[in-house]
C-alpha cells in the first residue's frame, strides 16, 4: 500500500476507486491518527465525504502550526464497512504510534471494545457503537461523544409524540432496519418506550447492503404504521425512499437517524423525498461557519483538500471535520496536564477526552459556532451531551426543522446500568474506583 505524506484523495466523483493513504507513522515529534475509512463498496457515497471532512481536519491542524506545535501525521486504511478489515486496519496501524481510533462501524467497534484496554488506546464513536459505553466506569477507553443510537431513539419517539399532543397509546412504528449491530442497537430502548409510551413497534430488518426492499415495504403497505423510522447506511436510505414513493407511503410519516439523514441519502430521489426527515447530531451544516471558511481557505485554496470544496460544509463533510476536532482537542487536552507540546501516547489521550471540556468559547474559538453545542465528560459520562434536532428535505436541500431536544436520562440510564452491568459480569469485570478515575 503506497504511503504519500499529506497526499491528495482521489475522492472526485470516482474517489471510491481509490484507496487514498497518507502520512506515515508518527515520529518523535509527530502525533499519529490512524483514519479508518470506506471509500470502496455499497456505503462509500457516505463513507467518502465522511473521510474528506475527517483529513481535511487533520491538514487544517497542521496549517495551523499543529497541537500546540506538534504536527500531525495519519495513515488511511479502507475497511470496506467489513469488521473483520477493520481489525485487520487496527492490528497494522495500531503499533504505529496510534492516538485514538474511530471505527466507523458499530460492528467493529464491538470487536475493537476487547481489544482496546490491552493496547491502551482509546475509541471514538461519535453516534454510533454501544449504547452503554457511555458508562465510562464500566468502558475505560469507549467513547461515543455527542450521542448514541438510545439518545437517538428516545429523541425521535419525542418528536413525534409532541406532533401527536404528547400521546402515542395506540400508535403503530415501524422501525427499518440495517441488519447488523448498527441496525439492532437501539431495538431494546424502542421496546421499553413501546411498553411506556403504548405504542407498537414493528421491527423489519434489511439484509446488507439494502438494496432489496420490496417484501419489507410490502409489510408497511400491508400494517400502515402510523411512522416509520429507518436506521440505514449508504444504498440502503436512497433504496427506502424509493420504496417508500413507489408504495405510497407518506415521506413525513418518515424519520431517520443522523446516519440516514445527508445528501447521498436523498439526491437521487430528489422532488419526491421532499417532507423526509432525519435527526442532526452536533453538527450543524452553516456554509458560513468560520471552520468552513477556514478550511476552503487554509486547505483547499492551496491545492491539498481531500475531496471536491463542493461539499465542505455538507451534512457528513461536517461530522467528518467535527469527529477529527474532537479527536485533536483530546490531544490537546491531555498536554494540558502531561506537557504541551508533547506527543502524547494513547493512555495519555484517553485522560484527555475523559475530561473533555470543549464550552461555547472554545467551540468559538475553533470555528465551530452554530455547528456544534458544548461537550463535556467526566469518568462516569463518556458522551458527553446527548442533544439532536430534527431536519427535514425541502426536495432540494435540507434545512433545520425543530429546536433541540434532550435524550430523558430517566428513561435511557436505567438501561445503561442494567447492558454495562451484564457487560462487566459476562467478561468478569469491575468497575473502576474512585482512584481509578484519577489516572
Amino acid at each position: 500500500m503506497k504511503l504519500q505524506k499529506f497526499a491528495l484523495s482521489a475522492s472526485l466523483a470516482c474517489a471510491a476507486l481509490s484507496a487514498a493513504l497518507v502520512a506515515p507513522a508518527a515520529t518523535a515529534a509527530e502525533q499519529f491518527f490512524p483514519v479508518l475509512v470506506y471509500r470502496t463498496g455499497p456505503y462509500a457515497p457516505n463513507g467518502v465525504p465522511f473521510a474528506n471532512g475527517y483529513v481535511d481536519y487533520l491538514k487544517l491542524v497542521n496549517a495551523k502550526g499543529g497541537i500546540n506545535g506538534v504536527k500531525v501525521a495519519y495513515e488511511e486504511c479502507e475497511t470496506g464497512y467489513a469488521t473483520d478489515k477493520g481489525v485487520e486496519c487496527y492490528e497494522r496501524l495500531k503499533g504505529k504510534g496510534a492516538t485514538v481510533f474511530q471505527p466507523l462501524s458499530t460492528g467493529i467497534t464491538f470487536a475493537l471494545t476487547e481489544k482496546a484496554p490491552n493496547d491502551k488506546i482509546p475509541l471514538i464513536t461519535s453516534g454510533y457503537g454501544r449504547a452503554d459505553s457511555v458508562d465510562g466506569l464500566a468502558f475505560k477507553w469507549n467513547f461515543p461523544l455527542l450521542g448514541t443510537y438510545w439518545t437517538g431513539a428516545d429523541i425521535l419517539v419525542q418528536h413525534v409524540k409532541k406532533a401527536n399532543n404528547g400521546n402515542l397509546k395506540g400508535k403503530k412504528i415501524a422501525l427499518v432496519y440495517h441488519d447488523s449491530p448498527y441496525g439492532k442497537e437501539p431495538i431494546p430502548l424502542l421496546e421499553e418506550l413501546a411498553a411506556q409510551e403504548g405504542f407498537s413497534l414493528q421491527l423489519l430488518p434489511v439484509a446488507h447492503p439494502g438494496i432489496e426492499q420490496k417484501a419489507t415495504w410490502l409489510q408497511i403497505r400491508q400494517n400502515r404504521p402510523d411512522y416509520v423510522f429507518l436506521w440505514g447506511w449508504g444504498v440502503m436510505n436512497s433504496a427506502a425512499l424509493k420504496e417508500a414513493v413507489a408504495t405510497g407511503y407518506p415521506r413525513d410519516k418518515m424519520f431517520g437517524v443522523w446516519w440516514s439523514g445527508a445528501e447521498p441519502d436523498v439526491k437521487d430521489v430528489g422532488a419526491s423525498a421532499k417532507g423526509y426527515s432525519a435527526l442532526t447530531m452536533q453538527d450543524g451544516v452553516d456554509a458560513n461557519s468560520k471552520i468552513v471558511k477556514d478550511v476552503l481557505s487554509m486547505v483547499h485554496a492551496k491545492g491539498q483538500g481531500t475531496g471536491p470544496k463542493e461539499e465542505v460544509g455538507q451534512v457528513l463533510y461536517m461530522r467528518g471535520l467535527s469527529a477529527a476536532m474532537m479527536a485533536v482537542e483530546g490531544v490537546r487536552r491531555a498536554q494540558e496536564r502531561f506537557g504541551k507540546g508533547k506527543t502524547m501516547s494513547g493512555e495519555q489521550v484517553r485522560w484527555g477526552y475523559e475530561n473533555l471540556d470543549l464550552d461555547q468559547k472554545k467551540l468559538d474559538a475553533l470555528g465551530f459556532a452554530g455547528v456544534m453545542r458544548p461537550v463535556s465528560t467526566s469518568c462516569a459520562d463518556h458522551m458527553g451531551a446527548s442533544w439532536a434536532r430534527i431536519r427535514t428535505w425541502n426536495g432540494a436541500k435540507w434545512g433545520i426543522a425543530s429546536d433541540w431536544y434532550q435524550a430523558d436520562d430517566s428513561v435511557i440510564k436505567p438501561l445503561v446500568k442494567k447492558s454495562a452491568d451484564k457487560y462487566l459480569s459476562d467478561k468478569k469485570l469491575q468497575r473502576r474506583t474512585p482512584a481509578d478515575c484519577q489516572s
